[in-house]
């Protein structure tokens, strides 16, 4: 597991909840690496931890056991300051929701990651264009998110997420709140950017046919994790 190619490397990571007198196991030792450049689907229905598994990851969230190693440094047991750092440097965020700035337009909602890591504006300006021309959006530029239609709101979500190059893009249901035509046409181009740009990605979906376009498929059950392809 201790892979030098590897961007993500998990091992034993554990999370159990407290309900009442009842202990709920949602994670149970799961173990998982992602190479440089590869984009994995982890598959599971509603409420198998899928969520609970790329929180831990995106260290959102805290209270697992186990280590995770991301682009080679320990971050399990890391402060505060470092996981900002990480999240800001290493990783990349999109969820079912886009969680856009309304009061932005498309490209200040992309610019705005690059200046929090201190990027000069006029380069990320021309890298947000870069970004979310390659999806298609080169006229919506400057249309706010409810100017945007529901698949046009979660490229800019996308083009966000690799605003400041992540070596890894944590994807959360990143098409579920979409038709199945609108989800087809985002995660092509979602992947299609992706691999574009040298990013890897773990990518949570309980949509079978979509987990198929991905270069591998784990399956999150009962807290464990099955490699499927």
């Amino acid at each position: 597991m201790n892979d030098a190619t590897n961007v993500l490397e998990v091992t034993g990571l554990s999370r159990n909840f407290r309900q009442g007198d009842v202990t709920i196991e949602v994670l149970r030792g799961v173990d998982l690496s992602v190479a440089a450049g590869e984009i994995v689907a982890l598959l599971g229905p509603s409420g198998s931890g899928k969520s609970t598994m790329l929180q831990a990851i995106g260290l959102l969230e805290g209270g697992f056991e186990g280590s995770i190693r991301i682009a080679g440094q320990a971050v399990e047991k890391a402060d505060a300051a470092m996981r900002t750092q990480v999240r800001r440097d290493q990783l990349g965020f999109v969820y079912q929701f886009h969680h856009l700035l309304p009061d932005f337009n498309a490209i200040e909602n992309v610019v705005m990651p690059q200046l929090i890591a201190n990027q000069p504006r006029e380069k990320a300006v021309s890298h947000a264009t870069e970004l979310l021309t390659e999806l298609g959006l080169g006229q919506r530029l400057e249309h706010r998110p409810s100017q945007l239609s529901g698949g046009e709101q979660q490229r800019v979500a996308v083009a966000r997420a690799l605003a400041n190059r992540p070596v890894l893009v944590l994807a959360d249901e990143p098409t579920g709140n979409l038709d199945e035509a609108t989800s087809a046409r985002v995660l092509g181009e979602f992947l299609r950017v992706v691999r574009g740009h040298g990013s890897s990605a773990l990518i949570a979906t309980h949509n079978r046919a979509l987990a198929g376009q991905m270069d591998r498929v784990v399956e999150l059950h009962e807290g464990r994790l099955a490699e499927l392809s």
